[in-house]
């Protein structure tokens, strides 16, 4: 199983920018789906942005296409997720989370790291 633990959250105004990092451990992590998950309180933990095991295919959530880029670097056992425009209904904790396939229950997850967009 994969380790991974967030970083890069805090505190930005609408409209700002913010990239948050997930370091991963492990021997298969090259092998293994990415994904961003971000919950407020009183909602569930959705998916925002995943890539794939290939580092070829990605998925973004409608609300955050054109403005979240999710990117893997194997070599250095970190995805990326860089937010830029942010609005304050970005507001949640995010959660680095990875799965052994493209498809099937995400199996590691981060701790999750707090970002605050103001308004």
């Amino acid at each position: 199983q994969v380790q991974l633990v967030e970083s890069g959250g805090g505190l930005v105004q609408a409209g700002g920018s913010l990239r948050l990092s997930c370091a991963a451990s492990g021997r298969t992590f090259s092998s293994y789906a990415m994904g961003w998950f971000r919950q407020s309180p009183g909602k569930e933990r959705d998916l925002v942005a995943a890539v794939s095991r290939s580092g070829t295919s990605t998925y973004y959530a409608d609300s955050v296409k054109g403005r979240f880029t999710i990117s893997r670097v194997g070599a250095k056992n970190t995805v990326y997720l860089q937010m830029n425009s942010l609005k304050p209904e970005d507001t949640a904790v995010y959660y680095c989370a990875a799965r052994p396939g493209d498809y099937g229950p995400w199996t590691s997850w981060g701790q999750g790291t707090q970002v605050t967009v103001s308004s």
